[in-house]
């Protein structure tokens, strides 16, 4: 019985997929652009590669020695199940997906067997590293594809390719395949000088411990945050799940072995800031590599051999952080994503562009269930469905983990003794396990305790790919009732403000709640608060709850008089003229980042399209929203501060003081990076300001404010972002971040002279967790 040819999908020659899928013969008689996937056995102790000698009856490079297991990605399927699958079909070896790092994709281009083999294809690499190689009788054959494997030195192995040795398949030494034998040599360099740089990046933040009184807190509530800050840590649990899914097996591993040398150390520290291998301040670039993550025995992952205890690998993460973390598959683009979304039906849709579900694969979960790393019912949810993408809910993904959680704030919330907060508690447990949150967010919003709690998945900012999956998060405080009355003219005029915003009436929304705002000393935070640290935030994002009960803000004040004190005060000392740094002040500061929280909940939100389709902001932007909506709020959060200047409702001395510290804000978060929201929205501000004349820069590289131009600059920009942001123009937010949201050199002037002077980036919040729990109990 004759076999199918495979059909390959047919891609265009940047990689994107065409709709065309064909025979492979065709495919390779045609000269068509196409995937495949490369994957590496690595071991560490010998520095060794496996190769495999390809079968004599190989219409390709036939009895030639090659990469350890390769293979074409079938029309419909992915790449990361498909590196698996041949691994296993090859060399009967078979492996979780934490074992594979890809590292870099390639484009082959050639023509072999007197024209008749046109290979142009596109390849995913991927690297399994091993701590010691796998014994030669451990692996079973596939004979149709391989007729022998070795190991051999990989520093041998690309003299072997740069001498082009007739036995082995070729590879162009000089192009993209030398990023193999790169990163193995740069992996195993000295340790002295990663120490250095470790020290150096972590010299960027601030140790600051943040200290609150427990004064006024009934007893009741007092043994209810010693419950709460438990819960918190469960939260964070979470948390690093959605960043990567080896994240926590890496944590664990770094934690552990902390105290065995200084570079061990400094790793586990600068990681417990960034709680990923990559680096927040650093456009997300990875500070560690495979080579320092955790190691796993796998017993039965091949024939099993006398004397040998089975294959132990290292978890593998990759050097580019994946743009949808831990929410999607790895190797699910964009155009895949959305034609699945477009057969569902409605409510199937929401779900897949919701804040609170996760994208998994059917192919991914049945070869997860047949190996034993996930139940067999998981596996059997997928059978019959015609894609291979499929939603799993937040309370199904993460049901171990909040499980525990919903029972410490069940237990939570039977120790206090305020009403509100007992409400809010509940709701929250029980939104853990039924997935809806709406219920408890409104709880959220209606709070009234000394205690402030903020718990639950919120901001998307993790999610890069799209901007749709919300993290979960937790912040634990002592509500300021002083500070919080003194700032109730802001949340009062939201919709004063929405009235006069400067940009066309038809988009404005006629019905703005009032936005409650709470002022509180931080005790904890936990979860999605790795890097810089948050001093506010504007919640709920839930867009039916916006436009039914508006937003509620949250001021930490304690972390933003630690972020003034031992960040902004040293920038202006250093970055603005000395004329005008009489005008930064902590009032100015504090009185802004309110601000920006209010106009969260104000401008477009919920849209209507052109078409006349009902729509989001968020939705359309998708990616862009974040670092767009970042911008919008900074800005018009100054617009508004002027307005209430020009209404009496704040003092004219205020005037001056708040543009000079804004401008110091903004060298403040474009620290942060480009790559990250408030440091992409904030390059985004400067540049248009600058290039309007608002800030000038100086010969001895300070800058100041032009007071005669700064209230139009930030008028216009104000009008640029909220059009955008209610037509859902997604091409214009581009255009805007792409020519605005980068790094210029009066930019650069301000980060070196920072560098120099060694300013800190930002603050490593040290919490006395250990006394306030002895405290409450």
């Amino acid at each position: 019985m004759a076999v199918e040819e495979e059909y390959l999908d047919v891609l265009t020659k940047t990689g994107e997929k065409t709709g065309i899928s064909k025979p492979r013969g065709h495919v390779h008689r045609d000269g068509d652009y196409h995937r495949a996937v490369h994957v590496w056995i690595f071991s560490e102790s010998t520095q060794e590669l496996l190769l495999q000698r390809r079968a004599d009856c190989k219409d390709s490079w036939p009895g030639l020695w090659d990469i350890s297991s390769a293979g074409h990605i079938s029309a419909g399927d992915s790449s990361l199940v498909t590196a698996r699958r041949e691994l296993d079909e090859e060399l009967g070896v078979t492996l979780p997906k934490d074992a594979f790092e890809l590292i870099f994709v390639f484009l082959q281009e050639c023509v072999i067997n007197d024209g008749n083999f046109i290979n142009n294809e596109f390849n995913d690499v991927y690297l399994v590293t091993t701590l010691a190689p796998i014994p030669p009788e451990a692996f079973t054959l596939q004979e149709t594809e391989v007729s022998a494997v070795k190991y051999i030195s990989w520093k041998e192995y690309e003299k072997i390719l740069a001498s082009e040795d007739p036995d082995y398949v070729p590879y162009d030494m000089r192009g993209e395949y030398a990023q193999l034998f790169n990163i193995l040599s740069k992996r195993y360099s000295n340790d002295m000088d990663r120490s250095l740089i470790l020290q150096k990046q972590l010299d960027r933040y601030a140790p600051i411990c943040i200290n609150t009184e427990l004064t006024g807190v009934s007893e009741a509530d007092r043994g209810a945050l010693a419950v709460l800050i438990e819960a918190a840590m469960v939260i964070d649990e979470v948390f690093y799940l959605q960043v990567w899914y080896g994240n926590p097996a890496l944590r664990d591993w770094l934690k552990e072995h902390s105290d065995i040398s200084n570079l061990d150390k400094l790793k586990w520290m600068y990681y417990s800031i960034n709680k990923s291998p990559w680096s927040c301040l650093d456009e997300n670039e990875a500070f560690l590599t495979t080579a320092d993550s955790a190691v796993k025995l796998l017993e039965k992952s091949t024939k099993a051999v006398p004397g040998w205890k089975g294959l132990e690998y290292k978890v593998a993460f990759p050097m580019i952080k994946p743009p949808g973390a831990n929410f999607y598959p790895t190797d699910m683009d964009k155009k895949e994503f959305e034609l699945w979304k477009s057969s569902l039906k409605d409510d199937q849709q929401q779900a897949a562009t919701g804040f609170f579900d996760v994208i998994r694969r059917h192919s991914e979960s049945i070869l997860d269930a047949s190996i034993g790393s996930e139940t067999l019912s998981s596996a059997q949810q997928v059978v019959g469905s015609p894609h291979d993408l499929y939603s799993v809910p937040f309370s199904l993904e993460y049901k171990p983990l909040l499980i525990k959680a919903v029972e410490l704030l069940k237990k939570a919330g039977d120790l206090t003794d305020t009403p509100s907060l007992e409400r809010l508690l509940k709701g929250k447990a029980d939104a853990f396990l039924s997935n809806d949150y709406y219920d408890s967010d409104i709880a959220w919003m209606e709070l009234d305790s000394k205690l402030d709690v903020t718990l639950g998945p919120y901001e998307t900012y993790e999610d890069t790919l799209f901007g749709y999956k919300a993290t979960f998060e937790a912040y634990i405080g002592i509500r300021d009732e002083e500070a919080t009355s003194k700032i109730k003219l802001f949340g009062d005029h939201l919709q004063v403000l929405e009235q006069n915003l400067p940009f066309d009436d038809s988009y404005k929304s006629k019905d703005v709640v009032a936005a409650p705002i709470r002022v509180m000393q931080l005790i904890y935070n936990a979860g999605d608060v790795k890097g810089p640290q948050t001093v506010a935030f504007n919640l709920p994002n839930d867009e039916r709850i916006v436009k039914e009960r508006g937003t509620s803000m949250v001021m930490m004040k304690n972390v933003s008089e630690a972020k003034f004190k031992h960040i902004l005060q040293p920038i202006a000392r250093t970055c603005i003229t000395e004329e005008q740094r009489e005008y930064i002040d902590f009032e100015s500061f504090f009185t802004h980042t309110i601000c920006h929280e209010c106009c969260h909940g104000i401008g477009p939100h919920a849209i209507t399209l052109p078409s006349g389709q009902k729509s989001s902001v968020r939705l359309e932007l998708q990616e862009l929203h974040s670092a767009l909506e970042e911008a919008k709020a900074d800005i018009v959060g100054l617009w508004a501060l002027r307005f209430f200047i020009k209404q009496d409702l704040l003092p004219k001395s205020l005037l001056k003081s708040m543009y000079v510290s804004f401008l110091a804000g903004c060298f403040r978060s474009i620290r942060f990076g480009l790559e990250e929201a408030h440091g992409k929205g904030q390059a985004l501000q400067f540049n248009w300001l600058f290039e309007k004349g608002a800030f000038v820069l100086h010969t001895d590289g300070t800058f100041s404010v032009n007071f005669e131009e700064i209230e139009g600059a930030v008028e216009s920009l104000s009008t640029e972002i909220l059009t955008i942001q209610a037509r859902g123009d997604k091409a214009a937010a581009k255009s805007l971040l792409l020519v605005y949201g980068k790094m210029i050199e009066p930019l650069q002037v301000a980060m070196d002279k920072l560098e120099t002077v060694q300013v800190p980036v930002d603050i490593a919040p040290i919490f006395n967790v250990g006394e306030v729990l002895r405290e409450s109990r």
